[in-house]
């Protein structure tokens, strides 16, 4: 049986400042306070795992048991399909530089590797966002949403983070970087696994 969430304060388990700032517009309105691992002091863990679920798990359950409170933990990334799933659940190590994530060069270096591949366009992909929802002792409700669309050259747009400003959803003409907040919540990966989480465990 699903477990619901009573307290209206929740941790989400992220150093990502736009995933935290989604989840703020996605859940504010429910009236849901969200705090982040940096406001309880508490390090993000290594990700060592290979899936999306994998990882949400890690962070969710080792923030739980160190709060001894329900914690929400995202994985997420961008699947294309040319670069057979790459860069997947190591998006956000494509980023890495030497002085910190740097998303534009992540972004290239996945263009440059579908043209090293060859693969015609439409590049398609998808962002996919697993939440896990993790109480102190151990159980778990787990989350899956997805977004399809297609990867695109140059860069456009200057909202949004990570690898929105080279992706289009599939029926949009214009990148998620090219949207609100409110039009990119509406079709992404991250909105659609948060509202599967509201519907199951705040109802």
């Amino acid at each position: 049986m699903t477990r619901r969430l009573t307290d209206p304060r929740l941790v989400v388990a992220t150093g990502n400042k736009g995933k935290l700032e989604e989840m703020r517009q996605l859940l504010g309105p429910r009236g849901i306070e969200i705090t982040s691992l940096k406001d309880h002091a508490l390090p993000e863990p290594e990700e060592t795992e290979d899936t999306f679920l994998g990882n949400a798990r890690i962070k969710a359950h080792a923030a739980a048991k160190a709060l001894g409170m329900p914690v929400l933990a995202d994985d997420s990334g961008i699947v294309v399909d040319a670069l057979d799933g790459a860069p997947g659940v190591r998006t956000a190590d494509w980023a890495e530089t030497p002085s910190g994530r740097d998303f534009m060069v992540a972004m290239t270096r996945t263009h440059e590797a579908l043209l090293a591949s060859g693969a015609p366009e439409p590049w398609t992909a998808r962002f996919v966002s697993v939440l896990v929802l993790a109480w102190p002792d151990g159980h778990e409700e787990v989350f899956e949403g997805r977004t399809e669309g297609r990867v695109v050259w140059p860069p456009r747009g200057a909202l949004g983070h990570g690898y929105d400003p080279v992706f289009v959803p599939e029926g949009q003409d214009r990148t998620f970087a090219e949207m609100t907040a409110e039009e990119k919540n509406r079709l992404s990966h991250r909105g659609n696994s948060t509202r599967a989480f509201e519907a199951a465990c705040l109802g």
